[in-house]
């Protein structure tokens, strides 16, 4: 069934795995049935992070089957039928939106709330895909992880925060014994 079967029209525009569309910049522009808009996206930095939505404003996002998120720094006709366009930002169709890596550690410096600093040690297990109980006494939930590196802050990636637990939200595959 699909999301335009639910909603009780069959010709609704849905999701194609195959294809990237743009989202739409307001709910009033939205085709597809739960696609999330450019305002919801940037609404979502802004309140959970802090991160000012002018940091997006060269920015285009795109949205390739169900709830994966794409930014691409730029602007191309849509739908754009191709492999990859700029980098995975957010997946949106679960209960609660997680950024990714690759958009953490881009957009993540602007940040100014829900981003906990981990020391030396605590960096080095969470990047090795370690959960831990380190000082936080912020919101649960998604949260910008970051450390020193040559003096100056810089976001690791995303890390979960439940029950007192920082889980490393590092993929397998990224994940590094330093």
């Amino acid at each position: 069934m699909t999301d335009s079967d639910r909603d009780g029209d069959t010709n609704a525009p849905e999701n194609d795995s195959e294809r990237f569309d743009r989202l739409p910049e307001t709910e009033a522009e939205r085709e597809v049935p739960g696609r999330p808009t450019r305002e919801a996206v940037l609404d979502f930095w802004a309140d959970r992070f802090g991160v000012p939505p002018e940091t997006f404003d060269d920015h285009t996002f795109w949205e390739r089957g169900s709830g994966k998120i794409w930014a691409f720094c730029g602007d191309l006709p849509s739908p754009v039928e191709i492999e990859a366009l700029g980098m995975t930002f957010l997946r949106t169709r679960q209960e609660h939106w997680k950024p990714t890596l690759e958009a953490v550690q881009r957009f993540g410096g602007h940040a100014e709330k829900n981003v906990i600093h981990l020391s030396r040690d605590e960096s080095r297990r969470f990047l090795a895909g370690e959960d831990q109980e380190p000082a936080w006494d912020g919101d649960w939930g998604y949260l910008i992880v970051t450390h020193n590196l040559a003096g100056e802050r810089e976001p690791l990636g995303v890390g979960l925060y439940v029950y007192d637990e920082l889980r490393s939200q590092v993929p397998k595959g990224r994940r590094r014994n330093l």
